[in-house]
């Protein structure tokens, strides 16, 4: 059995916001790191509106959740992989009963072709002030 990696940092997403690599392979398996919907170049968070006291006003689960395919797609590929390898996705959302319909309709989109298995679960807060994160495994060919 091969060691894993030393881990992967893809210049196309945002920076880890932690000691972390994007993904490491161990084997023919690919494990992302949790991914959020911030934009690569500036660390912005789509469609997130702040207010003075750094709380969350209003969010876009929409924009956040098309940010984070668009990253974790990023990171696949980087590594060598492909949207079709992924074979299974943790889902958090801060929120389940305003945003699982809107996460359910473009994760649908996204994965008609491929589908992974999946758990979503709602957490009370992830370590920025995003909506969603990805946790991503792919089997490599």
């Amino acid at each position: 059995m091969s060691q894993p990696d030393e881990g992967l940092t893809s210049a196309r997403a945002p920076k880890p916001v932690g000691l972390y690599p994007h993904a490491r392979r161990a084997g023919n398996l690919l494990f992302l790191s949790g991914v959020g919907p911030r934009l690569p170049d500036s660390g912005d968070v789509p469609g997130l509106e702040l207010g003075a006291d750094g709380r969350i006003v209003r969010y876009d689960i929409e924009a956040e959740c098309r940010s984070v395919f668009r990253n974790v797609r990023a990171i696949l590929e980087d590594a060598g992989a492909k949207w079709e390898d992924i074979v299974d996705v943790t889902v958090f959302l801060t929120n389940m009963k305003q945003d699982f319909a809107t996460f359910n309709r473009l994760y649908a989109e996204h994965f008609k072709d491929n589908r992974p298995c999946r758990t979503t679960v709602e957490v009370r807060a992830l370590p920025t002030p995003i909506a969603i994160e990805l946790k991503v495994i792919a089997a490599l060919k």
